[in-house]
């Protein structure tokens, strides 16, 4: 199939422009990255600069394929990564947009490469169990409902790629930080470092400047893991009865 993309060229001699392309003999079976690196030979071989993209694990794991495609984060498809998004889901003759997520917090390096270093900030601040909960457990000795243990282990589901902030028209970082915290808070092991957390980590998001929560929901929406926006209102829940009987360090 033949297709044309206007794509985000942003660093070098590009000063932030929508450049267009042709590429024709699309293979359908090709997955989105693969047709990207298809156009980036194309490139090299006419002597001009590739264009600078993220992927890793291209299996939708790792969350590192950040592109906005036709306006969607990570594209057309519910519950899919860039990555897992094949090109039988186009017609010869599509016109394909491909931009970076927008955000403040997520400053754009090179052409549709974003720094989320914001998201690593985050973790960091609170978003583990550390030494201070002392000796670690014989596996299975803390019983765990099955209830509670579905609902971490759906929180713990995020891969943290940002498609949250890329679709929230706040860009709020509150589904990615709801989910590390709510992954904790439901389990045992958490509990020690559970009010601290919460504290610190909400903090850390509103230093990097993200936007506030305003109940669009596009989060969820776009989310390629389907988190649910019920995290959110976990998190406000744990920072509000922190707020007033967390002992400050």
């Amino acid at each position: 199939m033949k297709l044309t993309l206007k794509i985000w060229r942003q660093g070098g001699k590009y000063k932030g422009e929508f450049v267009t392309y042709q590429l024709n003999d699309v293979n359908e079976h090709m997955s989105f990255l693969e047709m990207l690196d298809v156009l980036n030979e194309q490139l090299v071989h006419q002597r001009e600069e590739p264009v600078a993209f993220e992927h890793d694990c291209r299996e939708g794991i790792c969350g590192t394929c950040s592109l906005v495609i036709d306006g969607r984060a990570h594209g057309p498809m519910k519950g899919t990564t860039t990555c897992q998004v094949h090109m039988r889901h186009y017609k010869d003759g599509d016109t394909i947009v491909i931009e970076p997520f927008r955000a403040r917090a997520f400053p754009v390096i090179k052409d549709l490469v974003v720094d989320r270093s914001s998201f690593d900030r985050i973790i960091q601040s609170g978003g583990y169990v550390s030494v201070n909960t002392g000796q670690a457990q014989d596996a299975n000795n803390i019983p765990i409902g099955k209830d509670v243990a579905g609902k971490s282990f759906d929180a713990a589901a995020c891969i943290g790629c940002g498609a949250c902030v890329a679709a929230c028209p706040n860009a709020s970082a509150m589904l990615f930080t709801s989910a590390k915290i709510s992954h904790l808070a439901l389990l045992p092991q958490g509990q020690v470092e559970r009010k601290q957390r919460v504290l610190d980590m909400v903090a850390q998001m509103d230093l990097e400047g993200f936007g506030k929560c305003s109940n669009v929901t596009a989060c969820e929406a776009e989310c390629p893991k389907e988190i649910s926006v019920e995290n959110i209102a976990r998190m406000n829940r744990e920072y509000m009865a922190a707020s007033f009987t967390a002992e400050k360090v």
